[in-house]
């Protein structure tokens, strides 16, 4: 599967959602909960306010907004897998998370308003879209003026540095082999692909100031392995 074929993501994301929160607890031994929560508390989402979840997959991050912009706020989700979309809706009316609502649609192509957020928040997503900058660009699009988003993805780490190379024993020793068992290798194979055509963090500063964001700001996280650009727009 070639990186940022948006056909082939969609069927990736709908094969694997049965399995993607058990996998994405075990590979990250569960960190990526924190790592959402530390983007959250960088953002400040707060009571009132409407949020916007970009590819939000089953919804856990959808949902830990909800808790922020309780009781009069509102959080949208929007993820172009029904697969993913389905379990989702399933999860909020477990968690009774009233104030989430759901959309099947392309993070590139959302079809929302344009200026209508309060903040937007995308976690691993962007890697996956077929173009990051206009990804970047309808995020900017979709918020009000002064208005916040986080990107939470993993970092294009610098090639043959010690981190580099743990990224990579980590992916090809530890999450591919475990995926294989469960008949997940091509799907979990393709992360080390789709990381090379990864914009650094460093670019993604400098494309999101062209696009327009007054503050813009890239924090490493996991020692460097993981990231989040900040935007205000």
């Amino acid at each position: 599967m070639q990186p940022r074929d948006p056909k082939a993501i969609q069927a990736l994301f709908d094969s694997i959602a049965h399995k993607y929160d058990f996998l994405n607890d075990l590979f990250s031994f569960g960190l990526h909960r924190l790592w959402k929560r530390k983007l959250l508390s960088w953002l400040e989402p707060s009571s009132g306010e409407k949020w916007l979840d970009l590819c939000c997959g089953t919804g856990d991050l959808s949902i830990l907004l909800a808790k922020s912009v309780n009781p009069f706020g509102s959080v949208l989700g929007v993820d172009f897998s029904y697969s993913q979309i389905l379990l989702a809706k399933k999860r909020s009316l477990s968690d009774s998370s009233r104030i989430v609502s759901w959309v099947q649609a392309d993070a590139l192509k959302t079809g929302l308003p344009s200026v209508s957020f309060d903040g937007v928040v995308m976690a691993y997503g962007l890697r996956n879209l077929e173009d990051p900058e206009a990804g970047l660009k309808e995020i900017y699009r979709l918020l009000k003026p002064g208005a916040k988003a986080g990107v939470l993805d993993f970092n294009h780490v610098v090639e043959n540095s010690i981190i580099s190379f743990f990224q990579k024993f980590y992916l090809r020793k530890i999450v591919v082999p475990i995926a294989s068992l469960i008949g997940l290798k091509e799907e979990y194979a393709y992360l080390e692909r789709s990381l090379k055509r990864f914009p650094s963090g460093l670019l993604q500063e400098k494309m999101a100031k062209e696009i327009g964001f007054k503050k813009v700001e890239y924090k490493v996280l996991a020692g460097g392995l993981m990231g989040a650009l900040l935007l205000k727009a």
